[in-house]
Formats: C-alpha cells, sequence, structure tokens
C-alpha cells in the first residue's frame, strides 16, 4: 500500500500524478497488468472533480470576457456612427460641402464597420481558441477516465 498522494495543482497536475501512478505501479508477474492503489488512484480522480468546477468557471469567465469586448467592440462602433451621422448633418447643412460630406460620412461608417467587424472577429476568434484548448483537456481526462475505468472493469470481472 502507497501513502496518500499530496494535493496536486490543476487538472493537468492531476493527470500528470495519475500517470505517474500507473507507470509507477507494479508488473503482474507473466502478465501486461500491473497492480495500482485503488485508494491512490481514487484520491486522484476525486481531485480532478474537484479542480473540474474551477476549469469550468474559468471557460466561463473567457466567454463572458470576450462577450464584453464584444459589446464594447459594438458600442464603440454604434459611438462612433452615430458621430459620423452628426457629421454628416452638419455638413449637408452648409451648401458648398454636400458631396465631400456625403464621402467623408460613408468613409466614416465603412471605417467603423470595418473596426466593429475586426473587434467581432478577434472576440470570436479568442473565445474558439479557450474553447479549443477546454476541448482538448476535456478530452484527456475522458480518454484517461475511460482507460481507467476500463482497467478497473477488467479486474472487478477477474475478481469476480
Amino acid at each position: 500500500m502507497s501513502e496518500p498522494q499530496e494535493r496536486t495543482e490543476g487538472l493537468t497536475g492531476v493527470l500528470d500524478a495519475i500517470e505517474q501512478a500507473v507507470l509507477a505501479a507494479r508488473n503482474m508477474p507473466m502478465s501486461s497488468s500491473v497492480l495500482v492503489s485503488r485508494a491512490e488512484l481514487l484520491d486522484l480522480v476525486a481531485q480532478a472533480r474537484e479542480v473540474l468546477p474551477d476549469q469550468l468557471t474559468r471557460a466561463d469567465q473567457v466567454l463572458a470576457d470576450a462577450d464584453a469586448a464584444r459589446t464594447a467592440a459594438q458600442e464603440d462602433a454604434d459611438r462612433i456612427l452615430e458621430r459620423a451621422r452628426a457629421q454628416a448633418a452638419e455638413l449637408v447643412a452648409q451648401e458648398a460641402v454636400v458631396t465631400a460630406a456625403q464621402e467623408q460620412a460613408a468613409q466614416l461608417v465603412a471605417d467603423a464597420q470595418h473596426t466593429a467587424d475586426e473587434l467581432r472577429r478577434d472576440a470570436d476568434d479568442y473565445c474558439d481558441r479557450r474553447l479549443a484548448d477546454f476541448e482538448i483537456d476535456l478530452g484527456k481526462v475522458l480518454a484517461q477516465v475511460q482507460a481507467g475505468r476500463a482497467k478497473l472493469a477488467g479486474r472487478l470481472s477477474t475478481d469476480a
């Protein structure tokens, strides 16, 4: 029996500890199976479960931050558009510069739309990268948990 595992930091740390426990386990004679401490692995799985809500909370925060950035970008774009409209209305009032005012207003609107589109794309890109990282982490955890359960199931069926 090994001593209880000391607490690891983060989901990756817990997964590393599980991997180390399997790698360090004693081999069964004339078999590719190994003996692992059930208590140690269950403790590590419990740690993973404790860490996972923190990871989900951080992912939610990333999404909230990206949404706030998108909202701020839209508000900036709306302010820019409103300023452009106000400037265009003033210029229209001046007969000598009507044509120039219309061109400038159109350019301001196009620039504002371009800026808003870039900010929206950047926010969506950031969200997608964070979600992809989270998806990879969850996939690794799922694969390791499934592998651990399969080993336990095999051992349980041979114990019965």
